[in-house]
């Protein structure tokens, strides 16, 4: 009855009334961040394949008018008309999410007429300050659960949250946006130098070396070094989640050229050591995927040789002692893989020391927190493993696990959070294994596939939540063939063969997807047909 009331007076007052593709909803504290969407969302332009309808191709690939309340509300009980009509006339309801926007009552207003005018249209929700729970206003979760894009640095940030709410509005899938922006950004990059990386950091270097003061130069060298660092860890964010880490490849071999060269590091500032090494673990992770562990450990050495430099410098800054701590763990992660336990340990045990001393500094900061986390973890991890030593040490696995679910606890929406637990769950199945407790293993599996699940179902285009996924499944597979569940273990096994297969099609060079699962996920089957086969 609402409805038809309203788009009446609507229709009334204004039979030729503009539609809109989006409404946005916010408490005018957002009202400068509120203002930034609303440009860049009627800006923006969808790539011609993912043009639909024949409004947005009429608007070149724009996605129509976006409205959004200019002036402050009057002072009085009900929304204005002009506010009635524009969410009569609107596809989306977009509510930009602060603590500031819970406590609006014109934001909740917005989100129950809306509601009601169209229970089938999509509800985005922005975050942009503050955690869910204080930041969703109620009337945003009376109902059926919002498509949520957490804009903030330590979410998805502002390029992927924008594609997210962008994806919702115009319903394409936001794997096909993410590729179409890390394509147009490389583009620009590959333009603005001169079509060759290698060519711009020379020249930088040679320009520098000749006609900049020092603190030029180091601005220069900076801005250079920037440029690399945004093509391997913030679009290399966007696109692992999509599987596509095959477009970094030649960067990778690039960047590398330049950074080779430079041996004295003692004239480098702290930003400019701390970049170089984040960008050298960016490249050194993705070398291991590929299984090309030499290259790999040779990054992860340069980087260590990167923080530990940085870290002299500044023996107290947290975030020179973190960075560091990324060099201990790669290095003894490539000894991990290695099989040479000692070196492992040599560096996990320093990996876990200067965690430690960041929980120190603060022991509420939930990374640092992660970080001791996951030092506990790698030794457990370590002590399953190792051949070398006939004794077996469970402390650190329990630790390891209760840390990450306090974190947890503290933050239950938080997708790291989630994903630790899970792995660790992963890891105490894996002792119980060791120490034959059949029942407890299991109980640790499905722990962890029920909490993969949940990261998959709040992200199900994220191929590491998959990854995650398919190796709990294949561990409870081979637990359950072990303890003479053959035909559940066989059926088990076919089907994660048949997602890691399309896994893999998507990224050849991921030897793990490729390889190393599809060898397990055989022998598995084989091994249990041949026991049916036997009885």
């Amino acid at each position: 009855m609402v409805r038809g009331a309203i788009l009446a007076d609507a229709e009334k007052s204004d039979p030729h009334a503009v539609r809109f593709r989006a409404f946005v909803s916010y408490s005018h504290a957002d009202a400068a961040i509120a203002q930034r969407l609303h440009r860049k969302i009627e800006t923006y332009q969808l790539p011609r394949r993912l043009q639909s309808d024949s409004k947005t191709s009429k608007n070149n690939g724009r996605l129509g008018r976006i409205f959004r309340d200019r002036e402050d509300l009057p002072a009085a009980e009900d929304l204005s008309e002009s506010v009635k009509r524009a969410l009569a006339g609107s596809r989306v309801l977009v509510v930009v999410c602060s603590p500031d926007a819970r406590e609006s009552i014109w934001v909740a207003r917005e989100i129950e007429l809306f509601r009601a005018l169209h229970p089938d249209r999509p509800i985005l929700a922005a975050l942009v300050r503050g955690e869910p729970e204080e930041a969703f206003p109620p009337a945003l979760l009376d109902g059926a659960e919002p498509l949520a894009a957490d804009l903030r640095k330590q979410g998805d940030g502002w390029r992927l949250g924008f594609l997210k709410i962008v994806a919702g509005i115009a319903g394409v899938p936001l794997d096909a946006l993410v590729q179409r922006d890390a394509a147009r950004r490389i583009r620009r990059v590959m333009v603005v130098t001169g079509g060759t990386l290698v060519a711009l950091l020379v020249m930088i270097g040679m320009t520098i070396f000749a006609i900049q003061s020092r603190n030029e130069a180091q601005h220069q060298q900076a801005e250079a070094e920037g440029l690399v660092e945004y093509m391997l860890t913030d679009l290399r964010t966007e696109l692992k989640g999509v599987g596509r880490l095959d477009v970094m490849t030649k960067v990778n071999e690039r960047a590398m050229d330049y950074y080779d060269d430079q041996d004295d590091l003692s004239n480098m500032p702290a930003e400019s050591l701390e970049r170089r090494a984040r960008i050298l673990h960016a490249m050194g992770e993705d070398d291991e995927k590929r299984g090309d562990l030499a290259k790999a450990l040779a990054k992860f050495t340069e980087a260590h040789r990167v923080t530990e430099a940085s870290l002299a410098r500044d023996p107290d800054n947290p975030d020179r002692i973190y960075g560091h701590a990324q060099s201990e763990y790669w290095v003894g992660y490539i000894a991990y893989l290695k099989k040479d336990w000692a070196k492992a340990e040599r560096y996990w045990q320093e990996y876990k020391k200067y965690a430690d001393q960041l929980v120190t500094m603060d022991g509420r900061n939930p990374e640092w927190l992660r970080e001791s986390g996951y030092a506990d973890g790698n030794l457990c991890t370590l002590s399953i493993h190792r051949t070398d030593s006939s004794k077996f040490h469970d402390t650190s696995c329990h630790s390891a696990l209760k840390r990450m679910e306090r974190i947890l606890e503290e933050n239950p929406n938080d997708h790291k959070n989630i994903e630790a637990v899970a792995n660790r769950n992963a890891w105490m199945a894996d002792f119980y294994l060791n120490s034959k407790q059949i029942n407890l293993e299991k109980k640790h599996r499905i722990k962890a596939i029920i909490l993969t699940n949940q990261l998959i179902q709040k992200d199900p285009k994220n191929k590491d939540y998959k990854e995650i996924w398919l190796s709990s499944q294949l561990a409870l597979a081979r637990t359950e063939l072990r303890i003479g569940e053959r035909k559940i273990a066989t059926d088990r096994a076919r089907s994660i063969k048949r997602q890691l297969m399309l896994l893999a099609k998507s990224d050849p060079e991921n030897v793990r997807w490729n390889s190393k699962y599809l060898k397990s996920v055989d022998s598995i089957i084989n091994k249990g047909v041949r026991d049916v086969q036997a009885r």
